[in-house]
């Protein structure tokens, strides 16, 4: 009897890894037995089970969606004002707002595949920066540099004040940061202070209102997984917080949020992100689509923050 059918298939994939406990090949995720540092890897897969066995070139790339934008950080801007993380950028840093060239990936991930050659309008747009300026009387500058550039400011004038932001808080106005330079920044951020500040206020008060009890029914981390994996985001963590709630850190449309929920019904306790008070009325399955929603219509404010 030939007993090695009984142990499964060992393939091997090279496949990069973002970190994590997964890894996404091109038709399953597949749990790390052992997590390697951030990079492409060759794998060894058994089932369901993928263990790093050496550092290997990209491969699988041609025929991904082709993603084109400029640098901001580690995150590439492209149409719309879209800010996303891009993965395994180079060791060797590109210059800011240089035209980047990805590939999104199984998951939904963007992964870098090459710096394309920049003309002018990178260069005078570094220069703007520099000098403090403004892109409001530069012309031919792609709408995607013209975004990057008003994130760097914003990201300045964040640093001053000691305000956070994440980029879908602000990309409806990331233009106009472009054109109204630090002036127009800041006033941005004092608002989106601002507003934190009131629903931080007003979910105190309801949890202090709230009767709480003493014994619930823990759903767990694996469930509370499989939930955001059924609306499209990502666990990344969960704290317990006394036997009735949980702490979940997700990932979702490029953005990272820390929602309070039941640990027995997963209803939402304080969404993190402005909901006008409305945050038990909805729950962890749907809240990312609730925050789908607040991006594409340049509303959103996150108020929990790492």
């Amino acid at each position: 009897m030939d007993y090695r059918k009984f142990l499964g298939k060992v393939e091997s994939a090279v496949l990069p890894y973002f970190g994590g406990a997964s890894v996404d090949a091109p038709s399953r995720r597949l749990r790390v037995s052992t997590p390697p540092a951030p990079g492409w890897w060759r794998f060894e897969v058994q089932g369901r089970t993928a263990t790093a066995r050496e550092p290997a070139g990209p491969e699988g790339l041609d025929g991904l969606p082709l993603v084109r934008g400029h640098l901001w950080g580690t995150r590439l801007v492209r149409e719309g004002a879209v800010a996303e993380p891009v993965n395994l950028l180079p060791e060797e840093e590109p210059p800011r707002f240089s035209p980047v060239r990805a590939r999104r990936w199984h998951d939904g991930s963007l992964v870098f595949e090459e710096v394309e050659f920049e003309g002018e309008a990178e260069g005078t747009a570094r220069l703007m920066l520099e000098e403090g300026r403004t892109l409001a009387e530069v012309k031919a500058v792609p709408a995607s540099l013209r975004a990057a550039f008003g994130y760097a400011v914003l990201e300045g004038a964040s640093r001053a004040l000691g305000i956070r932001f994440s980029p879908v808080e602000v990309r409806g106005q990331v233009l106009s940061v472009s054109e109204g330079g630090r002036p127009e920044a800041e006033t941005r951020l004092r608002a989106l202070a601002s507003e934190r500040e009131a629903h931080v206020r007003a979910v105190e008060a309801r949890l202090r209102a709230r009767p709480r009890h003493l014994e619930r029914q823990s759903h767990g981390a694996t469930r509370v997984e499989r939930v955001l994996e059924s609306a499209g985001a990502r666990l990344l963590d969960t704290r317990r917080m006394g036997s009735e709630r949980l702490e979940v850190t997700f990932g979702f449309m490029g953005e990272r949020f820390i929602s309070i929920v039941e640990a027995d019904t997963l209803q939402v306790v304080d969404a993190g992100i402005c909901l006008a008070g409305a945050d038990r009325n909805v729950n962890l399955e749907s809240l990312p689509s609730v925050i789908r929603e607040a991006i594409e219509h340049d509303v959103l404010v996150i108020t929990r923050h790492a």
